[in-house]
């Protein structure tokens, strides 16, 4: 575990890490990006996510970090929910074309799924649950979304997931073709990641 650490973030992720450091150190006074680790690296116990909603799914993890490190654990479950597909593909976005992490297979697959359906029809929202755990059992949830259209071609080359996908409401430009300030002001992950880092701020006093 490195030294300082303070705050666990559930997940390997390292663009993720990136949000939530620039998130949590604006947010809370004193707290080094260096202090906000992922657990790429350490030895945390595998999470079956079998819950049915993004918050049932942020919660499992965050509660196996948080009792593996001691430390207090952030964790999100995210993903893109289509009008037309009923909220799909929902909880199951980073595995919808049966790879896990696959976002060029999942944006191709999507993309077939919505050739026939016209603009006016694409409404769709990204959607983050994002669950903060202390290791004295203290729990909280914030959720998060953004709200947009889907586009029939990728635009841009930041990002992640279906960002080249994702036109944001009020935007012009997709998601992946924003920078990561402007993403987080707007994004999901942002909306719940700031949430939740008012509680961070009051556990760490």
């Amino acid at each position: 575990m490195p030294t300082g650490a303070r705050v666990i973030l559930a997940s390997h992720n390292a663009k993720k890490l990136a949000e939530l450091q620039r998130i949590l150190t604006a947010a809370v006074p004193g707290l080094a990006p260096e202090q906000v680790i992922s657990s790429a690296g350490i030895a945390l116990p595998d999470v079956v996510e079998d819950e049915v909603s993004f918050e049932g799914n942020a919660l499992l993890k965050a509660r196996s970090a948080a009792s593996a490190t001691g430390l207090l654990a952030v964790a999100d479950d995210s993903g893109l929910a289509v009008d037309v597909l009923g909220g799909a593909p929902g909880i199951f976005s980073a595995r919808w074309s049966g790879r896990h992490g696959d976002d060029e297979a999942n944006n191709d697959l999507l993309l077939a799924q919505l050739g026939d359906v016209p603009d006016e029809h694409r409404g769709a929202r990204f959607v983050c649950a994002a669950a903060l755990v202390g290791p004295d059992g203290t729990e909280h949830v914030e959720r998060g979304e953004m709200p947009g259209t889907l586009l029939r071609e990728r635009r841009g080359e930041g990002g992640f997931g279906y960002d080249p996908l994702f036109l944001p409401e009020d935007e012009t430009r997709s998601a992946a073709e924003l920078t990561p300030a402007q993403k987080d002001a707007i994004s999901h992950r942002g909306r719940a990641f700031r949430a939740i880092a008012v509680h961070v701020a009051a556990l760490l006093g």
